[in-house]
């Protein structure tokens, strides 16, 4: 992959350039659903992190979950959960602005102070779209979307998933060479300059060699 090819996956639509990977382990909980798509929500989320080279956790210190995912019908629900609004600052405005484009997905993270993810959240509005995949690849693809801080643009329009030839939902290989690269440790964690995407190609490169 070349630079040109990587650089956009990371660039917002303000032009500013912004790449961010988890600095601690990931310790996830689901709401929402019933005990089966939790176990399957959490093993897509442990697929992607072992392509990633990074570690999962029962509970973070800090935090005690630090990747929270729910799964919901109506984003009003939202603004009728106790303490949201703690999560989510400005939640009335983030509701209204989802609500005015139809959207049926919205993810937002906080930092440590080396830049890296610390916490995500991540809803699911399970609308009439949704509700035709199955619920492995809704996870995979939200697992995906939440392992990196990609681009508020970087799969508008396409998916980071394929079909595979037994019809299952699989990562796309230039996807999971992006995150095997982010992750590797000569990567910084944080990254705000676009020569950051020349490394990620050489990286994706060294990589792929190796295997």
């Amino acid at each position: 992959m070349t630079q040109d090819a990587v650089t956009p996956y990371f660039t917002r639509a303000d032009g500013s350039y912004l790449f961010a990977r988890w600095g601690r382990p990931i310790a996830p909980v689901v709401f929402g659903v019933e005990d089966a798509t939790v176990s399957i929500v959490k093993g897509a989320l442990e697929a992607v992190v072992a392509l990633a080279g990074h570690q999962m956790a029962e509970t973070d210190p800090e935090l005690g979950a630090n990747f929270m995912m729910f799964f919901i019908r109506d984003w009003d629900e939202v603004l009728a959960t106790p303490n949201m609004d703690r999560l989510l600052p400005d939640l009335a405005e983030i509701i209204a602005r989802l609500k005015s484009v139809d959207a049926n997905q919205y993810r937002a993270f906080r930092f440590d102070a080396d830049g890296g993810i610390k916490a995500a959240f991540v809803f699911v509005r399970m609308d009439a779209d949704l509700s035709r995949l199955p619920a492995d690849t809704i996870a995979l693809s939200q697992a995906v979307q939440t392992i990196l801080l990609w681009s508020d643009q970087a799969f508008l329009g396409h998916s980071p998933l394929a079909a595979g030839t037994d019809g299952a939902a699989r990562l796309k290989p230039e996807i999971a060479a992006i995150i095997r690269a982010g992750y590797d440790p000569v990567m910084p964690v944080c990254a705000q300059d676009s020569t950051h995407g020349l490394r990620m190609a050489a990286r994706v490169a060294v990589l792929e060699h190796r295997n």
